[in-house]
């Protein structure tokens, strides 16, 4: 085998305990006693010795909010080594919190550091907006969260004007949990050529952090996840 044909796609010396391998795999380097969740099903391979637990007792005690919320299945993973995953060709972000709050939508979760603190929450004070309010996944703490988006995102500064940002819920990934949030209606450009009702909703930050935003607002899998 010509050995050029495949130096670009060979796996970068680890600099970090997360990192992207192209745009739509995520590299994560294990270690014993730094345990991760991931995304299940989400392992496409790994070198060393991993071992995977489905539904580990922490998600089980869970159970009953991922039914009502927005969520995914996770697995525990241990062991040394290097493990990759990914999520249907999804495009990967990785997240390093310092002490800091992240609220995650559930089907853009992949994967984080098993140490952080995290819960499903639901999202305050849209649920006259959103019909049947919106649920998250809170991870707070110092480490590592990998998320998914559909297409690239764009990561908007919510501090860097007085502005606020407002996005379509249906398109958002995760904000910073001290950011301030309110839900506006709006009508969609639709309605001119009569496609539904033309009402829409967006929510609306302001303050010291930022939104991660995907280029799409195909609501099929927020409301899959809500059954």
């Amino acid at each position: 085998m010509d050995q050029q044909l495949i130096t670009g796609y060979a796996p970068a010396p680890v600099s970090a305990r997360m990192e992207n391998h192209g745009s739509s795999m995520l590299k994560v380097a294990m270690q014993s006693g730094q345990d991760l969740y991931a995304r299940t099903g989400s392992m496409v391979a790994y070198e060393g010795f991993v071992q995977y637990e489905p539904n580990p007792p922490a998600v089980r005690q869970m159970a009953s909010q991922w039914l009502t919320g927005e969520g995914a299945p996770l697995m525990k993973c241990t062991g040394d080594g290097l493990l990759y995953l990914a999520d249907y060709g999804a495009d990967v972000v990785c997240v390093n919190l310092n002490g800091d709050s992240l609220s995650v939508n559930g089907t853009n979760l992949l994967a984080f550091d098993a140490h952080l603190q995290w819960g499903v929450e639901r999202v305050k004070g849209i649920a006259k907006f959103a019909g049947q309010g919106l649920f998250n996944v809170g991870i707070s703490g110092t480490g590592w969260v990998a998320l998914t988006s559909r297409g690239t995102p764009i990561v908007v500064d919510c501090g860097r004007g007085e502005d606020e940002t407002y996005v379509d819920p249906d398109a958002l990934v995760a904000w910073s949990t001290n950011l301030k949030v309110k839900g506006k209606r709006s009508f969609k450009a639709s309605s001119l050529i009569g496609r539904g009702s033309g009402e829409a909703y967006q929510l609306g930050f302001s303050g010291q952090g930022f939104v991660v935003v995907q280029p799409s607002e195909d609501s099929t899998d927020r409301l899959r996840a809500r059954g």
